[in-house]
């Protein structure tokens, strides 16, 4: 299959007046099929067909697959809790010292589970062809806090920056070569959410997750295949200059923040996505508030050219269908209400 071209594509996204929405959207596909997440995490199979079924379902612009943001982790020896209805997340702390920190191994890609989730984007790429697909990846410090335990690593980026650096280091050589095989898969992108990184200082996330998402960014990007940088954490709107300077494709951001204030700060040529409230609105919410909750969102973003409608992170396994066709339906008539 020829690969297409992805600058193309989101200059074309980005021009376009009447814009897709890109919402995080794969988990829900649980529902369609009648399985459980656990049930989809361990089936390459199911998680191609679930987007495809996602794909077929919504005029979203491209197809995202699972962000599961344990996988990772786990390939480097982390205890994982799986359910049957939430998104599986990592227990404990791997890394206690420097001792340690040495004594990681970097893994080899496919192991674990990660060559599980390589080979789904191999099939949805077959099954999914009128649009992109995006895998879906962790960011290098938020991977090295699940390796480190969240709370523990922001004490150790003060008490033992070293130590930190050198699992970011580790992790990062695992994430570029999880990436390339990403792509040999068929894969147009990736979005790769580091989301732990929003809870630093602006200093503190210029030296422990900046320079190592710009070098997975460089290492991978090119005009067929483009990375999304996602972070929802609560302090971005102060890092935006190092967000920026990671030359990443796009950029997506979590509803911790006003979206307005994000797109006030970005250059009009750089997209950026987001944000309805994921768990809040979409999930727990109903028809009728997912409608107003997009409205608000898009009255105030949609006035930048470079603003692409979306969830402000992965929408959870269990929200309603008929929430997720609202938020569209609501995308749709916002437009044709703009352009009528």
């Amino acid at each position: 299959m020829a690969k297409r071209n992805m600058k193309a594509w989101l200059d074309e996204l980005r021009s376009n007046p009447k814009k897709k929405a890109m919402p995080v959207l794969s988990f829900p596909s649980v529902s369609l099929m009648n399985v459980t997440v656990k049930e989809l995490i361990a089936d390459s199979t199911l998680q191609a067909k679930g987007m495809k079924m996602v794909a077929d379902a919504t005029d979203a612009a491209a197809s995202v697959s699972l962000m599961d943001l344990s996988v990772e982790a786990e390939c480097f020896g982390a205890t994982v809790r799986f359910s049957d209805s939430e998104v599986p997340t990592v227990t404990g702390r791997l890394i206690n010292d420097m001792e340690e920190a040495e004594a990681l191994a970097v893994p080899a890609v496919g192991s674990a589970r990660s060559g599980l989730y390589i080979d789904a984007i191999r099939k949805a790429t077959d099954l999914i062809q009128d649009r992109p697909v995006f895998a879906g990846i962790i960011g290098p410090f938020s991977l090295a806090a699940r390796l480190l335990d969240v709370s523990e690593i922001m004490m150790d980026c003060y008490d033992d920056p070293d130590m930190v650096h050198l699992v970011l280091e580790k992790v990062t050589q695992f994430l570029i070569e999880y990436v390339k095989a990403y792509k040999e898969a068929g894969a147009n992108g990736v979005v790769m959410a580091e989301p732990v990184a929003g809870l630093l200082s602006p200093s503190l996330e210029e030296e422990f997750s900046a320079p190592y998402v710009k070098r997975i960014v460089d290492a991978v990007q090119d005009d067929s295949f483009l990375l999304i940088y996602h972070n929802c954490g609560d302090n971005i709107l102060s890092m935006v200059d190092s967000f920026l300077s990671f030359g990443a494709a796009a950029y997506h951001f979590g509803n911790a923040i006003n979206m307005k204030d994000m797109m006030e700060r970005l250059p009009s040529n750089v997209v950026a996505m987001g944000n309805v409230d994921p768990a809040g609105v979409l999930r727990m919410g109903t028809p009728e508030t997912v409608r107003t909750a997009t409205l608000a969102v898009m009255d105030e973003c949609c006035g930048y050219p470079n603003f692409v409608i979306s969830s402000g992170c992965d929408i959870p396994p269990m929200t309603p269908w008929d929430n997720i066709y609202a938020f569209f339906k609501t995308v749709d008539e916002f437009y044709g209400e703009k352009n009528s």
